[in-house]
């Protein structure tokens, strides 16, 4: 059972967090099905649906990894709400032994929501230099961009080698889904850097 915090990341473990759901959540259990409400206006969660060992879990209020908008409004609205709210991603620590090119297969040790504070100085400087460095350097008119937090889980295992250690691994190990990806879609016609891939871009949240 754990929980590390301070005032700029949390780390919870799945069923700590469903079962003793922090402040501004809360868990409805149906049938075989978990419902986990939030307050949107306090908390981003960027969390998909998925099956755990006791059945399906929802986030009611997500808005899944992907977040797609399609208009200059919608940017401007999730821009504001990236840099003032926690945002929650459910991340998975994975064995360090598996081929780093086969990460989607390796044996998941143990899954954690994951919240960094956004409105955190440092966080928010970087947030806003990604996504204006994302905007000014693509040529079209759609693009997607990924934002890594995997330094940040790796900034963390290390100050919490006995958390990791404790039941898991005594090696450090990957971390998978420690990402969420902004999708910006317009109806140009002739978007040919969208299509061919050239309008992907990534930043990184690093912890200094």
């Amino acid at each position: 059972m754990t929980v590390t915090k301070d005032s700029r990341i949390t780390v919870t473990e799945l069923e700590r967090f469903l079962t003793e759901p922090p402040a501004g959540f809360s868990v409805e259990v149906r049938d075989s099905e978990r419902r986990v409400h939030s307050d949107p206006e306090q908390s981003l969660v960027l969390i998909d649906d998925f099956h755990s060992s006791k059945g399906k879990v929802v986030f009611q209020c997500s808005r899944g990894r992907d977040v797609k908008m399609q208009n200059l409004w919608e940017y401007t609205s999730m821009r504001k709400t990236l840099l003032s709210r926690r945002i929650y991603l459910l991340v998975a620590a994975c064995e360090e032994n598996c081929a780093q090119t086969n990460r989607k297969g390796a044996r998941v040790l143990q899954q954690y929501v994951v919240s960094i504070n956004s409105s955190d100085p440092f966080f928010k400087w970087q947030m806003e230099r990604g996504l204006d460095w994302t905007i000014s350097s693509i040529v079209g008119e759609s693009y997607s961009v990924d934002i890594d937090l995997t330094e940040l889980m790796e900034s963390w295992a290390t100050k919490n080698t006995d958390i990791i250690s404790d039941g898991l691994t005594k090696d450090r190990p990957l971390w998978r889904d420690a990402s969420f990806t902004l999708k910006y879609y317009t109806d140009a016609l002739f978007d040919f850097p969208h299509w061919f891939g050239f309008s992907k871009r990534q930043f990184k949240l690093r912890p200094t």
